[in-house]
């Protein structure tokens, strides 16, 4: 059976600097903050300026959003009442005087006469 054993890491290869190491370099070579500024902070202020920006745009979107479904909403009321117009009009012109009214013009007339049922026999057809 073999034995376990700990690895020995290679640390001959060096490390890149990354881009928080690359500021921190930058920083330190300026000479207008000094030693006073904690660049070890900086992820987390990053970090913090990114929720910043994110919530910033989350309002904006939802204002925006809003706004749209209010001009949504009185454009749905406006196509609401002309569809109740229209449906009264259809209603009113589907009467049967106002069908008699229409007709008359090309010649139709009303029937006086109440309609009467046609008996057949079954086996006549």
């Amino acid at each position: 059976m073999a034995r376990n054993t700990f690895r020995i890491k290679d640390n001959s290869k060096p490390k890149g600097k990354g881009f928080f190491g690359w500021v921190s370099g930058w920083i330190k070579r300026d000479s207008t903050l000094g030693e006073s500024f904690p660049v070890k902070y900086l992820p987390k202020v990053a970090f913090a300026v990114l929720l910043g920006i994110v919530y910033v745009w989350n309002s904006h979107y939802g204002e925006r959003a809003n706004r749209e479904i209010n001009k949504l909403e009185t454009e749905v009321e406006d196509l609401r009442a002309d569809v109740t117009t229209l449906e009264a009009d259809y209603m009113f012109s589907s009467k049967q005087s106002e069908v008699a009214k229409k007709v008359k013009s090309i010649g139709l007339e009303e029937s006086k006469e109440p309609p009467y049922k046609i008996a057949t026999e079954e086996s006549e057809y």
